[in-house]
């Protein structure tokens, strides 16, 4: 049977939600096919945990850990890690680097993906619809008045690589942008602001298998806050709705243009992205190559209405994997 470590975690304050989606893989991996390991990884350290909470020690060099005498080595490695390092290709990196087979895009795209700044750019060079968008860093002189010309009020202002709405605000009066911006920064060095989309949030989640690209059910995202922020996202307050109620000819227009962004940024594996539907036209706003596994998540919710069992799910990723690092 292979061994599957399950990796969770992270660097960031997705960690909480990482653990969750971490643990619902683990629990869904075929025992008759897979032996599962939960793998946490931390920014002071890296572990296996057992049935008992007992702690096993990664050995980095080659991603191994020892109990007693035996050093165990993984098959596949299966990443549930939202955030840095599992979603910005660093840990792509490393598996590449010792030849381990892992779930999910190359490093190259998860970097490629994870930077708002470049997903925009390339997909807007393919066509796509996007926000008017300014960026910005950190050490770089702001002028508001050029921002608010741009993108008017209100806006969005966002970290550039930060996943789960961490550090985003949603600004209606010019009095409020500076703060926003400091908010944003304190995420990353580099930020986006965007200019405001009226229309209805849908997500999409889009997976590749045996060279073929399939489009889950659309949910409807409807929050009860101001936007789709974190507290909305994982405290119960917004209404997800999957399948999306939109006539066949925008939910056939939605899933079209969910299909060539995918390829269009040559991902493998699963992946989640988000629009704004504006008068019948879908707009991109960013995308997840680790998105969210846990019982609340959209995914999963999606999965179920296609009649996708997470098990066997599960299964395929880990078998695509390695036949894709076996090639």
């Amino acid at each position: 049977m292979k061994k599957i470590a399950v990796i969770m975690g992270g660097y960031t304050k997705e960690s909480a939600i990482s653990i969750k989606s971490g643990k619902v893989v683990y629990e869904n991996l075929c025992r008759k096919e897979f032996i599962p390991y939960k793998v946490y990884i931390f920014k002071d350290k890296w572990f296996v945990k057992d049935e008992k909470n007992k702690e096993y020690p990664i050995d980095k060099y080659d991603f191994s850990f020892s109990v007693v005498e035996n050093k165990i080595h993984f098959d596949c490695v299966f990443n549930a890690i939202h955030g840095t390092p599992g979603e910005d290709g660093i840990l792509q990196a490393y598996f590449e680097l010792l030849k381990i087979p892992y779930t999910g895009c190359n490093f190259h795209h998860a970097n490629m993906t994870f930077n708002k700044k470049y997903c925009l750019t390339l997909l807007k060079h393919f066509g796509i619809n996007t926000a008017i968008s300014i960026f910005l860093n950190k050490n770089q002189t702001i002028c508001q008045n050029k921002i608010l010309k741009k993108v008017g009020l209100p806006c969005f202002v966002k970290p550039n690589r930060s996943g789960s709405s961490i550090g985003i605000s949603k600004v209606y009066e010019e009095k409020d942008l500076s703060n926003a911006i400091e908010k944003a920064f304190i995420e990353d060095e580099e930020i986006i602001i965007e200019s405001f989309l009226k229309g209805r949030e849908v997500s999409v989640g889009v997976f590749s298998f045996k060279n073929e690209t399939f489009v889950l059910p659309i949910t409807e995202i409807i929050s009860h806050n101001d936007f789709f922020d974190f507290e909305s996202k994982y405290s119960g307050k917004s209404q997800e709705i999957t399948p999306a109620k939109f006539l066949p000819n925008i939910q056939n227009k939605i899933k079209k243009v969910a299909k060539k962004v995918y390829n269009y940024l040559n991902l493998s594996g699963i992946s989640r992205s988000e629009y704004i539907i504006v008068n019948g036209e879908p707009f991109f706003l960013e995308l997840n190559t680790v998105p969210g596994l846990s019982k609340e998540s959209i995914f999963p919710q999606q999965l179920k209405i296609a009649g996708i069992s997470l098990s066997d799910f599960f299964k395929d990723c880990i078998n695509f994997s390695i036949k894709k690092m076996n090639k």
